[in-house]
């Protein structure tokens, strides 16, 4: 026999013995053969929108609760110790760079400063804080204003200065030790 012809007899020898078992097994008689299911039409797959952001619950807070929080912080009438409340998770050392901060300020020529906060929004993923484009005016008209980016947390039902944001703006008033002066020259004799 030819390979192709062994291999049908092979299988059909198979499917008989399969057929003849399962009719065995029951009382029943084999069930008369299915009729070729028809396929489904094909179909579009349904449209899928995109979720809608999540809108925080509560609103933005106006700008001057920000801002609030800035002039606090740069008022050099109030000891740095009294204003921790205004830094997320401030230390005893917060206050120290909020003296050394508002020090900085008075003796640059910069205070007293003014703080205008825009474009606010709330950050994603991040619950109860707020992005604002700060613009720092200073009383020194030759300084300029300073803009950029910071972050607000609403803690206790008080709004704070991130910590991220504290500590670039507290390093402002960081003074790096003045190196010793170079000594002067030896004189030759």
């Amino acid at each position: 026999m030819p390979r192709t012809t062994t291999r049908a007899v092979v299988l059909s020898a198979v499917a008989i013995a399969a057929a003849l078992g399962l009719s065995a097994c029951g009382d029943d008689p084999a069930p008369a053969p299915a009729a070729p299911a028809t396929p489904a039409p094909i179909t579009r797959p349904p449209t899928v929108t995109a979720a809608e952001p999540s809108v925080p619950v509560a609103p933005l807070p106006p700008p001057n609760a920000l801002t609030d929080v800035l002039a606090r912080m740069a008022d050099g009438a109030v000891p740095g110790a009294d204003k921790l409340d205004v830094i997320e998770d401030a230390t005893p050392a917060d206050g120290d760079s909020m003296d050394k901060f508002t020090t900085a300020l008075r003796d640059g020529g910069y205070a007293p400063v003014t703080f205008e906060a825009t474009d606010l929004t709330w950050a994603d993923g991040q619950k109860g804080v707020v992005l604002a484009v700060v613009t720092i005016r200073t009383a020194n008209p030759q300084a300029g204003d300073f803009t950029f980016p910071m972050e607000f947390r609403l803690a206790d039902d008080h709004w704070q200065l991130s910590r991220r944001t504290a500590d670039s703006l507290l390093q402002i008033g960081e003074a790096s030790p003045t190196p010793a002066p170079n000594p002067p020259p030896t004189p030759t004799p």
